[in-house]
């Protein structure tokens, strides 16, 4: 099946280099690529990409801004940020919006492919700093622990998984500490969602970490 690709991206190099690498996939198909974030949200909704890569850093309008006004029409839609900005402030700010994937400028081509391929299956991908930040973000004093007795029902496998994310490996990553495949791994993901009620990694993670106290 193939995955339609949209970009939102003002830098025309990187703009040409993103089109070039969804072009040499074979399972990617470029939808569309906007250096702007006005005709972005006039054409995307048309466009009907499954994902849209985006950079945060634009003139007139940043890339959140064109999170926040295009998820709500296109919810099925996922938005992956590729930036440069690692702080904690843009981050939740893209999570907030809609974002469901956070990687920066930096990462590796093999590594982006990978992580369309998570998003588009329902994953949220992160680079490890990212998710390291993420993680971080939500630790809780041991004082005042939440614990959480949806992670109970976790099985033993679902809990390994769980743990690894917690600590900002990406889903290749873990299908390789654990010997198997990246689709056994999003298949834990989906379980593991569904069982502590939640949407996203970092909510799950949030409530692993809650449990840990």
């Amino acid at each position: 099946m193939t995955t339609r690709i949209s970009i939102i991206e003002d830098d025309e190099e990187t703009r040409q280099i993103l089109t070039g690498i969804i072009a040499s996939a074979p399972d990617l198909e470029l939808a569309s690529a906007y250096p702007l974030v006005a005709p972005a949200i006039d054409g995307i909704p048309r466009d009907r990409p499954n994902v849209v890569l985006v950079d945060i850093n634009l003139p007139e309008t940043n890339g959140v801004e064109a999170v926040r006004r295009l998820k709500p029409v296109l919810p099925d839609t996922q938005f992956m940020m590729l930036t440069v900005y690692e702080d904690p402030d843009h981050i939740f700010a893209a999570l907030a919006a809609g974002a469901t994937g956070y990687l920066l400028k930096s990462t590796r081509r093999g590594e982006l492919l990978e992580a369309i391929a998570q998003i588009a299956g329902g994953g949220s991908p992160m680079s490890s700093g990212i998710a390291r930040k993420v993680v971080q973000s939500f630790a809780r004093p041991a004082s005042t622990p939440k614990p959480q007795t949806e992670v109970d029902a976790l099985s033993p496998r679902e809990q390994a998984v769980l743990d690894l994310l917690s600590k900002g490996y990406l889903y290749k990553e873990i299908a390789d500490s654990l010997h198997v495949s990246v689709p056994t791994i999003n298949t834990y993901i989906r379980r593991i969602y569904e069982k502590l009620q939640v949407h996203s990694r970092t909510q799950a993670v949030s409530k692993y970490l809650r449990k840990q106290g």
